[in-house]
């Protein structure tokens, strides 16, 4: 089986922790350059300092906003004009606020669209050309296992997470035949600053402690106990590769079984 991505070069969002970290750790052990994009530069230049090199790879990390359109563009472009074409592109985005739907103000959807949507396609457009010119693609979405089967009290998430989805969708039978695949990849419960945030969130809305909390959402998983993100990685890194080559349009759990739908 190919998993080598020697050569590659691979855009990473959200990569100063949680999910995107370890998808950067893992692309890297893999072999591909990293580029590593958050918001914050501290972490984003820790992260590349301990990023493994043994292809001989030069990691770097744009430092940008996935809300801010103009300055996101402008430090992709000179990114891609002082490296070249990026062929592997995990798109990763914190996700909004809990909170029922129906509570929700119309602004919130609002903000939580454009991070996640508008910036996602000014990515897309400036990665596609290289993308086409190599002969070879990969966007993985990290998304959620509400695109399957919406989470109470993620009402404005289970909402665009799903608009995401479909864009991908779309995009997976638009760009095929030029050797590029869309996949989402559905995190469950994994442990995550994000985790912990619902976790203190439930409490607090329960008046309960937090241990309790996690103790419950442990027992409600078939396998009874949260995902590593390492673990959320390896489907990531193995999507990216050449392996993967015909998989292409799916939506991939990585839950432990928890979610209720085929």
């Amino acid at each position: 089986m190919n998993l080598n991505l020697a050569g590659k070069r691979a855009l990473v969002g959200g990569a100063s922790q949680g999910l995107g970290a370890a998808c950067a750790w893992q692309l890297a052990r893999q072999g591909a350059e990293v580029i590593a994009l958050a918001r914050n530069e501290d972490k984003l230049a820790e992260l590349i300092r301990q990023l493994p090199t043994t292809e001989g790879q030069k990691h770097s990390f744009i430092k940008a906003d996935s809300g801010d359109l103009p300055h996101l563009s402008t430090e992709l472009q000179a990114c891609l004009a002082d490296g070249g074409p990026i062929s592997v592109w995990v798109n990763n985005t914190g996700g909004p606020a809990p909170g029922p739907a129906h509570l929700a103000s119309p602004q919130e959807f609002v903000h939580a669209f454009s991070q996640h949507l508008p910036g996602s396609q000014v990515i897309l457009q400036l990665l596609l050309p290289g993308m086409r010119e190599l002969g070879y693609g990969r966007i993985i979405n990290v998304l959620s296992t509400s695109v399957k089967t919406p989470i109470a009290n993620l009402g404005v998430s289970n909402s665009i997470r799903a608009a995401m989805a479909n864009w991908a969708k779309t995009l997976s039978r638009e760009l095929a035949a030029d050797g590029i695949t869309v996949n989402n990849v559905l995190p469950g419960l994994t442990r995550t600053a994000r985790l912990e945030s619902l976790m203190r969130h439930r409490a607090q809305v329960a008046g309960r402690s937090e241990e309790e909390i996690e103790k419950e959402m442990m027992l409600e998983l078939p396998i009874r106990r949260f995902a590593e993100p390492e673990e959320f990685a390896n489907a990531v890194g193995f999507l990216a590769s050449p392996a993967a080559a015909y998989i292409n349009g799916i939506n991939l759990p990585v839950d432990g079984g928890a979610t209720a739908s085929l």
